[in-house]
């Protein structure tokens, strides 16, 4: 906020206030639009955007063409190819109070002379885009950037389902909208990252726009992204009229487009839309963060124009952000995998956004410290994206007189080693390779989803099993015997076998399974693949010159680094070898990463194998279906498409049947790979 009312400050004064506000907006900005990773809520970049207005208004001449408030978006990253807007993609103006709505209503009475029609609909807090379309086939997809100029991401876009590949229509065409990420989708993005050791994603927005602006399309695919479509450029040429016949268009022609719009006739009905969804924004399966009312009648939106930025036929209510106060009670340190410790805030319970919130991340001690958090002290707390709780500010009134700075721990709260901050890190890390809390977070790591997949080994297992001594690495989880899995709480013979089974069936895995389930720090799910998909097997890359790793598109001189490191560790070779007498496979089985995959029958199915084969190894038939793009999974469910059963199949084959799963035998694989081969 101002230090004091505009009226007070002298023009030397305001011009001081409003570069200051301009380097601080432009570095948010830059962290929002371009990095896609904000440094701070929306209420806060909003309220200083408010500020530098009110100085540009008082004093015209303080205005500058690199100011925040006549820039649209961000920047155009220099990886992508850029895209001419021919109609620019403008920003919307932003009210906050029914005061200022009322305001934005009687300037519209004032320029047509007469009440107006709104259209009515729910700001999705997404990126937007643009689809341009010939004779109905969609040819090209772009970012808004800068409002002129777009990326292209054609290519990511066309892995959305929401966005149709061909219309209904054979129709020359261009339509705007907004690309999202479920609140589905951005929890289970999350939770694989916080697995891979990754940095979580701090809204949905910004793991949207993060997720769309990728080189690689296919992880764009794996992200879940949807699109709400609002918007039909040149729509007099389709004979449509207003803002609501557009959204009924666009929904024939095969858009998806919210349900959630209303054409009101005055503010009345407008107050209680924005009521409405203010009450179900959190049972919504998306984030919103407003109610946006456009003039309905696109003649009327013609004639009333744009400024250099925004519409003046639109503007955006946004919903304040919802907080809630509590008392802290504790402050939890816990280590993770790569041993960096976290604070976790632990509070009186309260509701917050539809939820009971009692613990909130703070992410490392510095946050810690710059938010002078301590015990005892009254803190509000709002849902970051209206999902991550989080501690916005100390309640300073409410702060007891005696109350004490927290002292930042220097000890591992697991193994009591020393406390260290790496150069160049945040985060306070325990480097103590045997603190008990890092081997069981990387043994839960190991056998993890996305890692070995064993299915029934989780973090409460891993404890058990680590706690009495059973397991001290992850090669240890290859000597397990029935008789030490007796002696678990609540283990019997079925569980006893399920997990053995589990475990010997994880050896099967390709091996860039195995690279990633060591956890070797910055080697993520999608670099493992890579290295493993060019150098083929495990061996092979351990023996590799960092230079030829280096060579490698998107493995970068970290990983190199963090390889190297790992690989001339005496234990860890030691580890590796004991893996391969395990019988762990080392080779990878997945598809080239240099061959496009040929349309065939296996092709984006999920595949389970039960029973005996004759004519192949499980692993000799994981390579070939995975080659020919299928998904190999090692249990049936709901999403499988297809079984592939030999003899003696048993529960698998059952629970196929009744989930009227397609089942074929191995004959009529080989009838099929013939097919490939022919």
């Amino acid at each position: 906020m101002l230090e004091k009312p505009i009226s007070d400050y002298s023009h030397e004064e305001a011009s001081l206030a409003a570069a200051e506000l301009r380097a601080q907006l432009s570095q948010y900005a830059q962290a929002y639009y371009t990095a896609d990773a904000p440094l701070v809520e929306d209420s806060v970049y909003d309220a200083q955007y408010r500020d530098l207005e009110l100085l540009e208004q008082a004093y015209p001449d303080l205005v500058t063409a690199d100011s925040p408030t006549q820039k649209v978006g961000g920047a155009v990253l220099s990886d992508f190819t850029k895209i001419k807007h021919d109609i620019p993609m403008l920003s919307m103006g932003d009210v906050f109070s029914e005061a200022e709505l009322a305001e934005f209503d009687q300037r519209i009475r004032t320029a047509i002379k007469a009440p107006s029609e709104y259209s009515v609909e729910l700001k999705i807090d997404g990126l937007a885009i643009s689809l341009r379309y010939e004779r109905g086939k969609l040819v090209e997809g772009s970012t808004r950037g800068n409002g002129t100029i777009g990326e292209d991401v054609t290519k990511n876009l066309r892995t959305i389902k929401a966005i149709p590949q061909t219309l209904s229509e054979p129709i020359d065409l261009e339509v705007r909208g907004e690309c999202y990420m479920p609140k589905a989708s951005f929890q289970q993005l999350n939770e694989t990252r916080d697995q891979e050791g990754l940095p979580i994603f701090a809204n949905p927005r910004n793991a949207a726009a993060g997720s769309l602006r990728q080189l690689d399309s296919t992880v764009t695919a794996q992200r879940q992204l949807d699109t709400f479509i609002y918007t039909i450029v040149n729509a007099s040429q389709y004979a449509v009229e207003t803002q609501d016949q557009a959204l009924k268009q666009l929904q024939k022609w095969g858009f998806h487009v919210n349900p959630a719009s209303i054409v009101a006739n005055d503010l009345a009905d407008v107050h209680a839309f924005i009521a409405r969804y203010q009450r179900q924004r959190d049972q919504l399966p998306y984030g919103i963060d407003g109610v946006v009312l456009k003039v309905n009648s696109l003649s009327l939106q013609q004639s009333l124009g744009n400024t250099v930025k925004v519409p003046r036929w639109e503007i955006a209510y946004k919903f304040p952000p919802e907080e809630a106060e509590t008392i802290v009670r504790d402050i939890e340190w816990t280590v993770g995998r790569t041993g960096v410790v976290t604070p976790t805030v632990v509070m009186d319970a309260v509701q917050l956004a539809g939820t009971t919130v009692a613990r909130a991340t703070l992410h490392n001690a510095d946050m810690l410290q710059d938010k002078d958090v301590r015990l005892g002290d009254t803190v509000k707390l709002h849902k970051a994206g209206d999902i991550i709780p989080e501690v916005s500010e100390v309640v300073l009134t409410k702060r007891s007189a005696d109350s004490v700075r927290y002292e930042i721990p220097t000890t591992c709260p697991s193994c009591g080693a020393k406390l260290v901050h790496l150069e160049d890190e945040v985060a306070l890390r325990c480097i103590n390779p045997m603190c008990p809390a890092q081997v069981k977070e990387g043994l839960t790591h190991f056998a993890s989803r996305n890692a070995m997949a064993i299915d029934g080994m989780g973090p409460k297992i891993i404890a058990q099993l680590y706690d009495r001594h059973f397991v001290k690495d992850v090669a240890d989880l290859y000597h397990l015997t029935a008789n030490d899995l007796s002696q678990l709480d609540k283990f019997k013979e079925k569980s006893i076998n399920n997990l053995l089974n589990a475990i010997d069936q994880s050896k099967q895995n390709s091996a860039e399974r195995l690279l990633f389930g060591l956890g070797i720090r910055n080697v993520g799910a999608k670099a493992a693949r890579l290295l493993l998909a060019h150098f083929g097997n495990l061996r092979a890359l351990m023996a590799a010159d960092p230079d030829e790793i280096n060579q490698i598109k998107t493995i970068g001189q970290t990983i190199v680094d963090s390889l190297e490191a790992y690989f001339a560790n005496e234990q860890m070779q030691q580890l590796i070898q004991e893996l391969a007498e395990a019988g762990v496979n080392f080779d990878y089985l997945g598809p080239s990463e240099t061959k496009a995959t040929p349309d065939n029958y296996f092709k984006d199915k999920t595949v389970v194998l039960t029973g005996k084969l004759s004519d192949f190894t499980r692993p000799e038939l994981t390579q070939c279906l995975t080659a020919l793009g299928a998904k190999v999974t090692g249990s049936v469910s709901q999403k499988t498409d297809l079984l592939i059963a030999g003899v003696d199949a048993g529960s698998k084959l059952t629970k196929a049947q009744s989930l009227s799963i397609e089942i074929i035998d191995e004959a009529t694989v080989k009838q099929y790979l013939d097919e490939v081969k022919a």
